[in-house]
């Protein structure tokens, strides 16, 4: 709005009254502006007091000096301002001020020189003047549009693609995570198949060494229990008594990670005491449906044995329960 006033105020018009006319239209421009104002001959100012004239009637004293102008400088009037440092003369203050407070000049001065406002012809060619420069800005402002709207696009397709390729480390990573993780279960799980497999041959050895010592009969294969201590010897009493009535199962629990509980239970306890006491009790880190089952012989307890009594699965006195994981 501003560059709008000084342009009106440069061909002429007073700064309020060109300040109205642009606000009335709008600020739509300089063209518009000075349309309203020539079509509002009593809202302009334009035209500049007639200059005063030093005429003298017949008889005055002017009379006697042969009707010439006064040569006193204090007859001269005060007809405009001047600003001493770029050389514009302004009408009155008000145009003085406007300069001054846009220019920040401070050199001014009165002058006696009136300032003649423009005509038709001239008002049509500072018109023209200001199109060419309001063209040239508008292009200005078109062409550091496109510069701007390059800039955005080339910064937004680069920030696009690094987050593309954060994406793609991130899958990266993922993959490597899993591949790891898959390597570790794969290993754990020959891990413990070796030692299920160590422990079979273990529990049969010990079985056979127990049969061959109750029977009187010496292993062929050594165990270190068995090398130890003496079987004693047993006598045709003990080999024909009845079998003892055991209260009480001792199992042993092996979890998948390899660790083993030891616990004691009722012979008339239901498997599924046992398998409560599992859930409740491990510590292994690993979570999940599992089931039980002997390896020798091997058998896997079904749903329907979890309500039988341990007596009756073959688990008293004695018995080793591997916990495998539900498939």
């Amino acid at each position: 709005m501003a560059d709008f006033v000084e342009l009106l105020v440069g061909m002429g018009f007073e700064p309020e009254k060109a300040k109205k006319a642009v606000e009335v239209t709008g600020n739509k421009g300089v063209e518009p502006a000075m349309e309203w104002l020539l079509a509002n001959p009593g809202s302009d100012s334009v035209s500049s007091p007639a200059p005063a004239e030093n005429k003298t009637e017949g008889g005055g004293p002017g009379a006697e000096a042969g009707n010439n102008p006064p040569t006193s400088t204090e007859d001269a009037t005060v007809r405009s301002y001047k600003c001493d440092e770029c050389g514009k003369i302004f009408k009155d203050a008000t145009e003085m001020e406007f300069h001054a407070a846009k220019t920040q000049h401070s050199k001014f001065s009165e002058s006696t020189d009136e300032k003649k406002p423009l005509t038709a012809e001239e008002k049509a060619e500072q018109l023209k003047r200001i199109d060419e420069k309001l063209k040239v800005k508008r292009a200005e402002r078109e062409l550091r549009e496109k510069e701007e709207a390059i800039v955005n696009e080339r910064s937004r397709i680069k920030h696009g693609k690094e987050i593309l390729e954060a994406k793609r480390r991130n899958e990266e990573m993922q993959m490597k995570e899993i591949a790891e993780a898959r390597r570790r279960e794969k290993l754990e799980e020959k891990q413990a198949r070796e030692r299920v497999r160590a422990q079979i041959e273990a529990d049969k050895i010990a079985r056979k060494a127990k049969q061959d010592a109750a029977m009187g009969i010496s292993s062929a294969v050594p165990t270190p229990a068995a090398s130890a201590t003496p079987s004693p010897s047993i006598s045709k009493d003990h080999v024909t008594s009845p079998k003892k009535d055991y209260t009480e199962a001792k199992l042993q629990l092996r979890l998948p990670s390899g660790k083993s509980i030891t616990q004691t239970f009722k012979a008339n306890e239901c498997l599924a005491a046992v398998r409560l006491y599992v859930e409740m009790n491990r510590d292994d880190g690993i979570t999940g449906p599992f089931n039980l089952m002997t390896n020798f012989p091997r058998k896997v307890f079904l749903e329907e044995d979890y309500n039988a009594p341990l007596q009756a699965l073959g688990l008293v006195p004695t018995a080793v329960l591997q916990v495998t994981k539900s498939v």
